[in-house]
C-alpha cells in the first residue's frame, strides 16, 4: 500500500468513526456519565399553587384531524378547568375554519387570510396568553388525559424552565418508514432520558412541549419556534428536561417521500437556529456543549461523514488494487438495501429508510448554508390521513 491509500483509509475510518458518534459512541458516553454522576441532580420541587397552563397550537389545512384534536383539548380543560385554548390558523385554503369556528365560544380562534408562518402564529399566541405556562403542541398530536397533571408537578422545581413531553407512535407496522421512525424516537427518548438525568435536553421536539411564559423569547419569523425557545432557556441557565409521563400520540410518515421533505425541512431550519444561536451556545457549560454538538451538529452530519468515509475508504481499496472486490462490496451493499426496501425485508429495509434520513440531513443542511428558511409548512398528507389515537 502507498502513503496515499493508507493516508486515505485511515481518513476513512476517521470519518466513519464521526458518522457513528451520534447513535453509538455518544449514548454509550451518556450512559458511562449518568452511572458516575447519579444522585448529582437530586430534586428541588416545591409546592406551588400558582400555576397555570395556556395550550398554544398552529394549524395549515388540517381537516383531516383538528376536530378529533379540539375534542383531545376540551377534554384536558375538564381536568384542568383553568386551562386557557388558542389556536392559530396560518391562511388555510381546506375547511380547517370551518370545522374550528363552532368551538370558537371555547377556545381563543387567531388566524391569517395569508400565510405568515407557525412561528408568527405561536409568537402571537404566547402574547396573547395570560397562564403562567405555555405548552406547545401539534395539530396532529393528541395529549394523554394525565399530561397537565404530571407537567405540574415538573414546573414545581424552580429551576426547570422547559419541558419536553414524549411520544407513542400510533402506526408503528404501516410501512417500513413509520417502522424505522418509531424505532429512530424510541432511541431518541433513550438519549433524551439521559441527558435529562444528567441536567437538560438538547431541545424540544416541537409536537408537545411546555415553557415558563416569563422565559419566552420570540423567535424571528423564519426560525423554528420549538428549538430556538427550549435552547434559548437552556442558554438562560434553566434546566430543559424530558417528561416521560407527559406523553403525546402521534402517527410517523409512512411514505419515504414524506419522510424525506420533513426532514429536509428540520435540517434547514436546525441549522438556521443553530447559527442564530451559536454565540450563546458555546458559552454553555463542558457538559453541555459536549451533548449539544453530539445530539445536534453531529448527528446532522453524519450522513456527510458517512459518505465521505466510505468514499475515501473505496479510493484506498482501489489504489491498494483492490477496485473490483470495494466495487463487489458496495454493489453487493446497495442491492441488498434496495431489496430489502422493496420487499420490506427487516431490518434491510429500517437500514435503507435510515440512510434516506442521513441523506435527507445533509440536504436540509446544504439548503440552509444557500439562505433557504422554511417559514411556512405543509402537514405531511401521510401522517393527517392516519387517525392518531392514545
Amino acid at each position: 500500500m502507498t502513503i496515499v491509500s493508507i493516508t486515505l483509509a485511515v481518513t476513512g475510518l476517521l470519518l466513519l468513526a464521526l458518522a457513528q458518534h451520534a447513535f453509538v459512541t455518544y449514548p454509550l458516553s451518556l450512559l458511562w456519565l449518568v452511572r458516575s454522576r447519579r444522585g448529582d441532580q437530586a430534586g428541588t420541587a416545591r409546592a406551588d399553587g400558582e400555576i397555570s397552563f395556556a395550550i398554544l397550537m398552529c394549524a395549515y389545512n388540517e381537516q383531516d384531524v383538528i376536530e378529533r384534536k379540539v375534542l383531545n383539548l376540551l377534554a384536558l380543560r375538564e381536568r384542568e378547568p383553568g386551562l386557557e385554548i388558542l389556536v392559530y390558523v396560518d391562511g388555510s385554503s381546506d375547511r380547517t375554519v370551518d370545522i374550528l369556528r363552532p368551538y370558537k365560544d371555547r377556545l381563543t380562534l387567531l388566524g391569517s387570510r395569508e400565510r405568515r408562518g407557525k412561528t408568527h402564529g405561536m409568537n402571537l399566541m404566547a402574547s396573547r396568553a395570560n397562564a403562567s405556562v405555555l405548552v406547545f403542541t401539534d395539530a396532529n398530536v393528541m395529549i394523554d388525559d394525565s399530561a397537565l397533571i404530571n407537567l405540574r408537578r415538573h414546573f414545581a422545581d424552580p429551576s426547570i424552565g422547559c419541558v419536553c413531553g414524549t411520544f407513542d407512535v400510533t402506526n408503528p407496522d404501516a410501512s417500513a418508514t413509520a417502522n424505522t421512525g418509531s424505532l429512530y424516537l424510541r432511541f431518541d427518548h433513550w438519549v433524551r432520558a439521559a441527558e435529562s438525568r444528567l441536567g437538560s435536553v438538547m431541545g424540544a421536539h416541537g409536537g408537545l412541549f411546555a415553557i415558563r411564559r416569563s422565559l419566552h423569547r420570540p423567535p424571528p419569523r423564519d426560525i423554528i419556534d420549538d428549538m430556538f425557545v427550549s435552547l434559548s432557556i437552556l442558554c438562560d441557565g434553566y434546566r430543559v428536561v424530558q417528561a416521560d409521563d407527559v406523553v403525546g400520540y402521534e402517527a410517523a410518515a409512512t411514505t419515504l417521500q414524506d419522510e424525506f421533505r420533513r426532514k429536509v425541512r428540520i435540517a434547514c431550519q436546525a441549522w438556521n437556529v443553530h447559527r442564530l444561536l451559536w454565540p450563546r451556545l458555546r458559552r454553555m457549560s463542558a457538559l453541555n456543549l459536549y451533548q449539544y454538538l453530539s445530539h445536534k451538529p453531529m448527528r446532522w452530519l453524519s450522513g456527510v461523514f458517512l459518505a465521505a468515509g466510505v468514499c475515501c475508504v473505496f479510493a484506498a481499496a482501489v489504489l491498494a488494487g483492490h477496485g473490483l472486490w470495494a466495487t463487489l462490496v458496495l454493489a453487493a451493499i446497495a442491492a441488498a438495501l434496495l431489496a430489502g426496501k422493496r420487499f420490506t425485508l427487516w431490518p434491510l429495509s429500517q437500514i435503507a429508510v435510515f440512510i434516506v434520513a442521513l441523506a435527507a440531513n445533509a440536504f436540509g443542511g446544504w439548503r440552509s448554508l444557500r439562505g433557504e428558511r422554511y417559514q411556512t409548512w405543509n402537514p405531511a398528507t401521510s401522517i393527517r390521513k392516519h387517525r392518531t389515537g392514545a
